[in-house]
């Protein structure tokens, strides 16, 4: 593309690398297939980082994640139409608010993967109205409550010694 073609793009369908690494779940939103189940992965890869899981660290990431991707993602909407599958920043706040205040373990951890991907699939009420709302926060909204339900199955599980 010449600059001539490039300065005909209106400004707000422009995507810099910045804004597509991020929404795209650092790339994983690329993976020809289950782009979400990657970008799921993605978090799930965070956790092996050392303190990573720790609920001060855990819960500022989650929220500024959020908030930068709420930005990524209504420009990739803009570009791309309505919640295209290439983004995927929403799938990893949502595995890690389904984290909060679960004490990490492999197996709790394999336990919120597949239940938030169960449930960002059928995207349970109210997740599946805000899913049909344009918009970078809606994006992002729809896997947050599908966290808090996953996040909520696990907390009662633990509580009445299900794992």
């Amino acid at each position: 593309m010449d600059e001539q073609q490039k300065n005909n793009i209106p400004e707000e369908i422009r995507v810099d690398v910045f804004t597509r690494f991020v929404a795209t779940g650092f790339f994983s939103g690329y993976i020809p297939k289950a782009p979400g189940t990657a970008g799921s992965m993605v978090a799930v890869a965070f956790f092996l980082i050392p303190g990573f899981s720790n609920i001060w660290k855990l819960i500022p990431a989650s929220i500024l994640l959020f908030c930068i991707g709420g930005l990524v993602a209504d420009k990739m909407e803009k570009k791309f139409g309505q919640d295209p599958s290439i983004v995927t920043v929403d799938e990893i706040v949502g595995m890690w608010i389904s984290m909060w205040f679960i004490p990490f373990t492999y197996v709790n951890l394999l336990l919120a993967f597949i239940i938030f991907r169960v449930l960002d699939i059928l995207k349970p009420y109210p997740a599946g109205i805000i899913d049909q709302r344009p918009g970078g926060w809606n994006i992002m909204l729809d896997d947050v409550v599908a966290a808090l339900y996953t996040n909520a199955i696990i907390q009662v599980a633990l509580r009445i010694n299900i794992f």
